[in-house]
């Protein structure tokens, strides 16, 4: 058993947001889903909570209510493998009504922030020359998606 599990909150679109996401990752699944009974306090029958696995982490949704809302403060972090991996859950994240941040970091159509990463501007981040790590932190800073290209650039590149 996973011993700690994001709990994410919507008003009413926690099933929809989970079978959305796990649309988007390989070995993801919805587990279980738990209406809300006589007891309320939403209609009886209605979605409640909802157990679903994204690429094997466990998350719940909650339909709780519009009184909660997400900031980019706390985002689901997704380590990409490339750049076709970023740009393909940049695209699918930020459809029907998502909007970019900066620095990787998106809201998707649900409020949910993420910050969409390419693993390898790990090493752009925490390479052993300071001046190239610096031009690679000064190109991510003025992006919103990540460019992993123009970060190896940044940091290949002595200013002249």
């Amino acid at each position: 058993m996973q011993k700690i599990v994001t709990n994410l909150w919507y008003d009413t679109e926690a099933e929809q947001a989970a079978e959305f996401y796990c649309s988007l990752f390989e070995d993801s699944k919805i587990t279980n889903v738990v209406p809300y009974t006589e007891a309320g306090p939403r209609e009886a029958g209605t979605t409640m909570l909802v157990d679903f696995e994204l690429n094997g982490q466990k998350f719940t949704a909650i339909n709780g209510g519009g009184d909660y809302h997400y900031t980019h403060a706390m985002s689901l972090l997704v380590n990409c493998d490339s750049q076709a991996e970023v740009d393909r859950l940049w695209t699918a994240l930020l459809a029907d009504g998502g909007h970019e941040i900066e620095c990787g970091w998106l809201n998707d159509k649900y409020g949910v922030p993420w910050q969409i990463w390419p693993s390898e501007a790990d090493q752009l981040l925490t390479g052993s020359d300071p001046a190239a790590v610096n031009r690679a932190v000064a190109a991510m800073l003025g992006m919103k998606k990540i460019d992993l290209q123009a970060m190896r650039d940044a940091y290949n590149t002595p200013a002249t």
